[in-house]
C-alpha cells in the first residue's frame, strides 16, 4: 500500500488524468519539475492542481506545442497566458481555505481560475474591463486574485470586497512587475510585492495619466 503521508503530490493527478506517460503528461511534470518546484513553488495543493488542469487546453490550437513552456503565451482576442510560476505563485499566495467567495479577473484565458476553482466555495470571474468598470458592488468577495500585473487596484473593483480581504495580483512598478499579496482595509487596499516576475501587463489597469504641458 503506498505510504500517502510520503507520497509525491504528483502520482494522484497524474493517475487520474491520463497517467505522466503522455506527451502532455510529461509536460506538465516537466513543468512543475524545473519551473515551479525551482522557483520555490512547492505547495502539495498548487503541484496538484497545476497537474490535474491541462493547460494547453487554455491556448489556441497553434499555441499548444508552447503551452508548457517558461513563458507567457499571447491569447486570440488580445489576452496572455501568463508563464506557468507566475500562476502557479499566485496560487500559493491566495492559499484558499475552501470557504472563500473568490473574484478572479481573468487575463483572458480561464486557466489560473480553473486552477483555483475546486478549492473554494463560491467563485465569480469578471473580465479587466468589467473591473474597473462601476459595476455592482454585489455580496462582497473575500478573495481577488488577478490574472495579470496592473498599476493600481481602482476603487469600483475594492467596492466588490469584504473588508479585509485577501488580494493576490500582478502589479508593475517603474516598468517592473511583480507578485503582490495583500488586504482590503478601511484605509484602502495596501499591497506588498512578493515575487519579482515576468507578468502580462492589463492595460485596462493603467492609471489615468495627467496632462502635460
Amino acid at each position: 500500500m503506498t505510504d500517502l503521508t510520503t507520497a509525491d503530490p504528483l502520482d494522484a493527478a497524474e493517475a487520474a488524468n491520463r497517467g505522466p506517460d503522455t506527451p502532455s503528461g510529461r509536460a506538465r511534470r516537466a513543468m512543475i519539475d524545473s519551473q515551479l518546484r525551482t522557483s520555490g513553488v512547492n505547495e502539495p495543493f498548487v503541484l496538484r492542481r497545476m497537474a490535474q488542469v491541462p493547460r494547453e487546453n487554455f491556448v489556441p490550437a497553434a499555441g499548444v506545442g508552447t503551452a508548457y513552456m517558461d513563458r507567457a503565451i499571447r491569447l486570440e482576442g488580445g489576452g496572455w497566458l501568463p508563464a506557468p510560476v507566475v500562476q502557479g505563485r499566485m496560487l500559493e499566495e491566495a492559499n484558499p481555505r475552501g470557504d472563500e467567495h473568490a473574484l478572479v479577473v481573468d487575463g483572458g484565458s480561464g486557466y489560473l481560475a480553473e486552477l483555483l476553482r475546486p478549492l473554494v466555495k463560491e467563485m465569480t470571474v469578471i473580465s479587466p474591463e468589467d473591473a474597473v468598470g462601476s459595476g455592482r458592488k454585489g455580496k462582497g468577495a473575500d478573495l481577488l486574485v488577478i490574472d495579470g500585473a496592473v498599476e493600481h487596484v481602482p476603487t469600483a473593483l475594492a467596492k466588490r470586497l469584504a473588508d479585509n480581504a485577501l488580494i493576490v495580483t500582478g502589479i508593475v512598478t517603474d516598468g517592473v512587475t511583480r507578485v503582490a499579496r495583500g488586504r482590503k482595509t478601511a484605509a484602502g487596499v495596501s499591497l506588498i510585492p512578493v515575487f519579482d516576475t515576468g507578468i502580462p501587463q492589463l492595460r485596462a489597469f493603467d492609471k489615468p495619466k495627467g496632462w502635460s504641458f
